[in-house]
């Protein structure tokens, strides 16, 4: 009956080590994610056109009314100035 909690003492403790190593190889993925500033990049340019476009891939009417009354403002802007 020793080997009884021996045995149990040892799985106890290589589940402990293999949990260790998963936390450890997540802490590591998490780490080399950050160091990849391409993808980081890639994954917001992803990000903003999902959010500027609708679920057919055109532009979200709200933001062609922006971008039309930020053109009126410039162009007016424009004509004032030189008047």
């Amino acid at each position: 009956m020793s080997d009884a909690p021996t045995t149990t003492g040892t799985a106890d403790l290589e589940a402990e080590i293999e949990a260790q190593r998963d936390h450890l190889a997540d802490t590591v993925d998490q780490l080399a994610h950050k160091l990849d500033v391409k993808a980081q990049a890639q994954e917001r340019v992803a990000d903003l056109k999902d959010r500027a476009t609708t679920d057919t891939g055109k532009p979200r009417p709200t933001l062609l009314a922006a971008g039309v009354g930020l053109a009126a403002t410039v162009v007016l802007l424009i004509w004032w100035r030189r008047r």
